[in-house]
């Protein structure tokens, strides 16, 4: 058999041949592709072939190995292709991609503005980098506190002036000089303090801060607006006391406690004990703070309390490290997907 026959049985050959899984594909390929392949041979050939002829012979050697390669390609594509759609149909494998979840602080701010939007309070925001006068001179923070220390403070370039703020108060500050009253505003946001940071503390955290002024508000609004909070938080059940407390801004001032929703008062290790929970600092207005901003204390009284969130949602969700919340573990954010 001539050369030019040879290749036109080859051609044939790898024409008609059919795979029916990768085995077959690759003993085609071994067979005619590789370098001691049917067709490579007979590239060895064409050394032996006459001048005359070698121009119509090396056209058709380059055709049958084209032929065979795109045989080889079409069979290859074909087979991906079935068993990308055999994984597709496996029914065995998730159903789609996993969706993501809200963060558990997110998840207790919301929940807490969701109460007091209820209520008819409305949400304010201010800056996080804030000067003295709305930090702590216009909430009647002595000269001599403590707060303004660099131990508690993040001053900025050392100037004493300017600094990351350490409570959502300065929110309030910046309404009441608005002058538009009645004022009834919640204030959420994060706020920063130099503390070491361990399991109970850290050095940012997020609070939520309400404030209402109108003509004629007493501590039996206070005592009431946040007995409704509570129960709508934690459920009817819960139990609120006050007890008598000191902060510059606020007079009479106390700090509320909760009855513990884990152990139903009896007492535990999340309560040490007692059976409560302190969840908020509040107190009325004092009157030195609404004269700062131009508002008549002889007029309007007001209330504001304080709260800061990382600590109910870890008594909300049985959450003992505050590390936690900053850490961005998916492990343990993936928890909260069924939360939303």
């Amino acid at each position: 058999m001539t050369l030019k026959e040879t290749i036109a049985a080859m051609l044939a050959e790898v024409q008609a041949f059919q795979a029916e899984n990768t085995d077959q594909l690759e003993a085609f390929r071994i067979k005619y592709l590789s370098k001691k392949g049917l067709i490579p041979g007979l590239f060895a050939e064409f050394k032996h072939v006459l001048p005359e002829e070698r121009k119509a012979m090396g056209v058709l050697l380059n055709e049958l190995k084209d032929k065979a390669q795109e045989r080889l390609d079409a069979f290859r594509e074909l087979n991906t292709t079935d068993e990308t759609s055999t994984q597709r149909l496996d029914l065995s494998l998730p159903s789609g991609e996993a969706g993501g979840a809200r963060h558990p602080i997110s998840l207790v701010r919301n929940q807490i503005n969701g109460i007091f939007k209820r209520l008819g309070f409305i949400i304010s925001e201010g800056p996080e980098i804030e000067d003295d006068f709305h930090n702590f001179t216009a909430l009647n923070f002595p000269e001599e506190h403590p707060a303004r220390d660099m131990q508690d403070t993040f001053f900025l370039h050392k100037n004493p002036d300017v600094a990351l703020r350490t409570h959502t108060s300065s929110v309030q500050v910046r309404v009441m000089e608005a002058g538009k009253l009645p004022i009834r505003i919640i204030a959420p946001g994060r706020v920063f303090r130099n503390e070491a940071i361990s399991a109970r503390a850290h050095c940012i955290f997020h609070q939520v801060e309400g404030l209402y002024i109108d003509k004629d508000v007493s501590f039996a609004d206070l005592k009431q607006t946040l007995y409704y909070f509570a129960q709508e938080l934690f459920g009817p059940e819960t139990k609120i006391r006050f007890r008598p407390s000191y902060f510059p801004f606020t007079e009479t001032s106390a700090e509320m406690d909760v009855s513990c929703n884990i152990c139903g008062g009896k007492g535990c290790n999340i309560c040490k004990y007692s059976g409560w929970v302190e969840i908020l600092g509040c107190g009325m207005v004092d009157p030195n703070v609404l004269e700062a901003c131009n508002i008549d204390s002889n007029m309007y009284t007001g209330f504001a309390f304080g709260m800061g969130i990382e600590r109910i949602t870890m008594m909300k969700y049985q959450i003992n490290d505050l590390r936690l919340f900053f850490e961005n573990d998916i492990r343990f954010l993936k928890q909260f997907e069924s939360a939303i």
